[in-house]
């Protein structure tokens, strides 16, 4: 989750939004308020001293969820909502949208374009921007005249003589964390803001003439309405095929032939490696997409008992020697609960190279990485591959003996599959090998990686 300064920020941040839950409840309410957010129950002392005690209970491991809960179930402040939304995004890593872009995206676009729709204009920038700004407005009767909101309908919608980089400056998007300046460029050219598929591919063509400069782009994802949806994403993602085939759960070389070598149709023969052979989407294969091909494949009519088997199958595939991957695939499913159905499926034991010859056969030809130990297909083409490390991918001997040409072989075969467009994740083994120690570690690092790669908020 949160590590070093960042945890210390964001409980500094949420330490003073939690003390208003103090003043916004009785003491019984109160209580119901911790339940809600999550927070660790308190019941002695004054309001103040409750909220207080309660929040120093909070791990740090904890404060992302309850910053999540907060936003979801409390009434905040358009800058509180702004700063609770910044920490949390930057959790993401978000790419990097350098001001030069920006500011080039703003100057190339009609302002006239985004506010065809004034009223759903407007309502989309108050999801990113603090809007009603003038201090002085709880002291009048009648709608403010010097906030953002009043200068943006007057300068930008009835009387418009403001550029979109005028709109921009006002905004604060040149400043903005580039987590929020994404954001709001993807509902700035979607559909129920623009009502027009048209000036959506027009609009999101004038962005990404700048943005494609720092190697990201507005890329089409899917449909909402009948109407593109659009996402930021990098450009190299552009370039991923979508994968075919896709041969897991088999630790031992497979035995393939083509089924229809020009329609790249295979079969497996005598072998227990499983085949996803159908269409994978832009949200990547999740468990709901694995266990319905899995209920389909076994002719299987009850969803629990598909759920049951097909974990019990990718589980099996899972080498006997190694309790370090039994420990990640089980502690995936343990950690993510129900919401794991969502999820990317945890594919184990994935076969990305087969050649009908043996390393020794091919020689100096052989490809220097036959399986993975997991591989995530997240959504818009991402690749995520997980490794479990144990000594005898840099030892001989029976570990006894360093071998750096193994070593060299393993990063080698890492950069080999990061130009190809995965991302590759080392685990030691030993950080695995005890049950608890595995789940302490993956407790902090999924919902990381989730958010590093827009899985989850």
């Amino acid at each position: 989750m949160t590590k070093g300064g960042d945890s210390m920020a964001l409980r500094q941040l949420l330490g003073d939004i939690t003390a208003l839950l103090g003043d916004r409840n009785t003491h019984k309410t109160l209580t119901e308020s911790f339940t809600v957010l999550g927070m660790p129950p308190a019941d002695e002392g004054s309001k103040r001293e409750r909220v207080e005690h309660s929040f120093a209970q909070v791990p740090d491991s904890d404060l992302h969820r309850l910053a999540e809960r907060f936003l979801q179930t409390q009434s905040v402040d358009a800058l509180t909502r702004n700063q609770l939304q910044d920490a949390l995004w930057v959790e993401a890593t978000p790419p990097e949208i350098p001001m030069r872009a920006r500011r080039e995206l703003a100057r190339a676009i009609d302002p006239t374009v985004l506010v065809r729709h004034a009223a759903r204009f407007i309502a989309m920038l108050e999801r990113f921007w603090v809007l009603d700004d003038d201090p002085l407005a709880a002291w009048s009767f009648s709608p403010s005249t010097r906030s953002l909101r009043a200068r943006v309908e007057r300068h930008v919608i009835r009387n418009p003589d403001w550029s979109a980089e005028d709109l921009f400056e006002a905004l604060g998007a040149f400043e903005a964390g580039d987590a929020r300046f994404a954001r709001f460029l993807e509902a700035a050219v979607a559909a129920d803001v623009l009502l027009d598929e048209t000036a959506q591919r027009q609009l999101t063509d004038t962005m990404n003439e700048h943005l494609r400069t720092a190697a990201i782009e507005l890329r089409e994802t899917g449909t909402d309405g009948g109407y593109p949806r659009f996402a930021l994403v990098p450009t190299q993602l552009a370039h991923t095929r979508r994968p075919k085939n896709v041969i897991f759960a088999s630790p031992t070389k497979p035995d393939i032939r083509f089924r229809s070598a020009v329609d790249n149709d295979i079969e497996l023969v005598g072998s227990d490696a499983l085949v996803y052979d159908r269409t994978v989407t832009d949200d990547g294969i999740r468990w709901r997409d694995l266990q319905s091909w899995w209920q389909e494949t076994q002719q299987i009519a009850n969803d629990t008992e598909a759920k049951n088997t097909l974990y019990a199958r990718l589980r099996s595939s899972l080498p006997s020697n190694s309790p370090g991957q039994r420990n990640l695939f089980d502690c995936y499913h343990r950690i993510l609960k129900t919401e794991v159905y969502d999820m990317p499926a945890l594919l184990p034991e994935v076969w990305l190279h087969w050649d009908p010859k043996t390393v020794k056969e091919r020689g100096a030809q052989a490809l220097l990485r036959f399986r993975m130990d997991f591989l995530l297909l997240l959504p818009h083409g991402q690749r995520v591959v997980l490794e479990v490390d144990g000594s005898q991918h840099y030892t001989r001997d029976h570990g006894r003996t360093p071998d750096t040409s193994k070593y060299a072989e393993m990063m080698a075969g890492d950069r080999n599959l990061k130009l190809r467009g995965y991302e590759v994740y080392r685990f030691g083994h030993d950080e695995l090998r005890d049950e608890s120690a595995a789940h302490s570690v993956l407790e902090r690092f999924l919902p990381e990686l989730l958010r590093r790669y827009g899985v989850i908020n």
